[in-house]
């Protein structure tokens, strides 16, 4: 079993997704990466992707590697939530 540290993500309507390592600038790639799929497979308007990616995903990018890291690196989880999205991240096991 992996004891990387895992980060957990939702976004409302259905797509939850999930990534494992120990590099939290990887994860905050990852987690742009696919949230940014998601939401242009999603049927949004241009309008709202743009919302979405500016507002609610840089918020919750900008605490994953502030807050989140320092949480995990003191052993504690950590989650954010900005309008639909929800993120979490927990320490290695």
């Amino acid at each position: 079993m992996y004891d990387g540290r895992r980060m957990t993500w939702v976004l409302a309507a259905g797509h939850a997704d999930e990534w494992t390592g120990d590099d939290l600038g990887q994860a905050a790639a990852v987690l742009s990466e696919r949230i940014g799929t998601a939401v242009c497979t999603s049927g949004m308007d241009a309008d709202a992707q743009s919302r979405l990616r500016g507002t609610y995903l840089a918020s919750v990018h900008k605490s994953l590697v502030t807050d989140g890291l320092a949480a995990v690196e003191s052993g504690h989880f950590w989650s954010a939530a900005a309008g639909p999205l929800l993120v979490t991240l927990s320490p290695a096991a």
